[in-house]
Order: structure tokens, then C-alpha cells, then sequence
């Protein structure tokens, strides 16, 4: 059976020692612009209550921002 990932496994699990902040979804994004369902997906957040750690950089830092209402930061 062939995998699902194509291969991938691991592919966002990089460890490089670089600053991470963890981002969980705490509220729907439906009823919101659509630019905002799209940051949160782009941050990989899938459904409430589910949480990710990203890189902590300016452009990360910009997407939590404009969804600051939907979702919590913390450190891993």
C-alpha cells in the first residue's frame, strides 16, 4: 500500500535549533474573511483545539498577528 505522505514523512519536522513558538487554534475562523481562513491554514492549523509548532520569525509573527483573535501563542 503506498504511503500517504509520497515520501514526505518528516518533511515539516526540520530540527535546527531555530526559535519556535507554538500556535494552537482556540476559535473557528467561519464568518471571518477568507484571508483569515487562509493565514490559518497557512499557519497548519486544522481544527479547533489543534496546535502546531512554527518558526519563530518576522513573517510568522505577522500571520499570528492578523489572526491574534483565533488563536494562542506560547513557547513549546
Amino acid at each position: 500500500m503506498r504511503s500517504r505522505t509520497n515520501g514526505r514523512r518528516g518533511f515539516y519536522k526540520r530540527n535546527d535549533g531555530a526559535p519556535r513558538v507554538r500556535v494552537t487554534l482556540i476559535k473557528s475562523w467561519i464568518g471571518y474573511a477568507k484571508r483569515q481562513e487562509k493565514i490559518v491554514r497557512g499557519l497548519g492549523l486544522r481544527r479547533i483545539g489543534h496546535s502546531v509548532d512554527v518558526v519563530d520569525n518576522p513573517s510568522i509573527r505577522g500571520m499570528i498577528r492578523a489572526v491574534r483573535h483565533l488563536v494562542t501563542t506560547a513557547e513549546p
